[in-house]
């Protein structure tokens, strides 16, 4: 190496502290790999590290979240393993998130053994939001896809690396925990909201009577459009990525979440919660993209529990934004006085606006 690159190298790696040059030599990098932040995840560190016939992400896990980073990268190669037989069958036609071993056929790297490195998937892009029901189609078919890969994989050898994540019960129970401690004093002033949250615990029962009757699937658990990779010139899904949060769970769940992130045209923490809404023609996009991913492999119940899922979706994450507000913003990161609150308003106007139009946004599901 140059005097000028062992320069260049030393300063990239001062300014990327994590990036040590041992973890570049872990994955076979050479010193003077260019290191720059990735991404806009609010989890995980992202990096992106560019050599001159080499591209890779590295992530360091927030063991905060995620005790256990070895149990996220254990699931991920499981289901990667599974993805890539079935696409050397000619069974899947998207391209594959894989982890990248290290020169020693490991894969975690750093001195907490929190980092690891995934392969770089070229011409695609993310999407940050929904600007067209072709985009929405896009991203539904292609988690459909994913899920529908994965049908006959046993959902149940995943780590649930989130207990309770989607306990809708649990949500209520910490939602009730936070209106009688009123640590933060609010209680008064989001009285009707917290009012109109605890009548809808009929939802809980509805979702257990449900449950029994669907099979355990893997389930993607965070289907923002970001975590699609976007072909613009094909007009088409190349991936589904961020793999964390797959744990066994329902269909219903993932599809909930579509919608919550994907129908309105309001960002989740708007102010101008009056123009907050379902909007019908993505609804109905999110519901054809998904069945035809999943066309085949979903069962009748399945299909019957997707609006569920959506209502179940949006009023759950307000509940938790709720909570958190009147908890005095101890876990959802806040950038002004009561953004917790307007989050929590955002997602019960869409929960709402559901039940308002559930008539016409069922029929798009039968």
């Amino acid at each position: 190496m140059t005097t000028e690159n062992a320069v260049t190298s030393a300063a990239n790696i001062k300014a990327h502290p994590l990036v040590t040059a041992q973890v570049l030599a872990d994955y076979q990098l050479p010193a003077d790999t260019h290191i720059k932040a990735f991404g806009n995840g609010h989890i995980n560190k992202t990096f992106l590290l560019s050599a001159a016939d080499k591209r890779l992400i590295l992530q360091q896990i927030n063991t905060s979240i995620f005790p256990s980073a070895a149990d996220l990268v254990q699931n991920a190669l499981k289901i990667e393993r599974h993805l890539l037989a079935k696409q050397q069958q000619g069974l899947y036609p998207l391209q594959i998130l894989q982890q990248q071993a290290k020169a020693d056929g490991s894969y975690l790297a750093g001195d907490a053994q929190d980092l690891r490195a995934l392969q770089f998937i070229d011409h695609g892009s993310s999407i940050e939001v929904v600007e067209s029901p072709a985009q929405a189609f896009a991203a539904a078919f292609t988690f459909g896809q994913f899920a529908a890969a994965l049908a006959d994989f046993d959902a149940s050898s995943l780590v649930t690396v989130l207990p309770d994540f989607h306990n809708l019960g649990m949500r209520f129970s910490q939602l009730q925990a936070a209106i009688a401690a009123n640590k933060a004093g609010r209680l008064a002033e989001c009285q009707p909201l917290v009012d109109f949250c605890l009548a809808q615990q009929g939802l809980v029962d509805e979702l257990a009577a449900l449950c029994p009757a669907l099979p355990l699937r893997v389930c993607h658990n965070d289907t923002k459009i970001n975590n699609m990779l976007y072909c613009a010139e094909q007009g088409r899904g190349i991936a589904a990525i961020d793999l964390d949060t797959c744990m066994p769970g329902y269909w219903l769940f993932d599809f909930g979440d579509m919608v919550r992130t994907c129908c309105s045209p309001e960002a989740e923490d708007s102010l101008d919660t009056d123009k907050v809404r379902i909007r019908p023609e993505i609804f109905k996009a999110l519901a054809e993209g998904y069945l035809q991913g999943l066309a085949g492999v979903i069962t009748p119940a399945e299909q019957q529990s997707l609006l569920l899922g959506a209502k179940v979706m949006c009023l759950m994450i307000g509940i938790r934004f709720l909570a958190d507000h009147l908890n005095g913003d101890v876990y959802f990161a806040i950038k002004r006085s009561d953004h917790n609150l307007q989050r929590a308003q955002n997602q019960i106007r869409l929960y709402q606006d559901l039940i308002a139009q559930q008539p016409k946004l069922a029929s798009y599901l039968d």
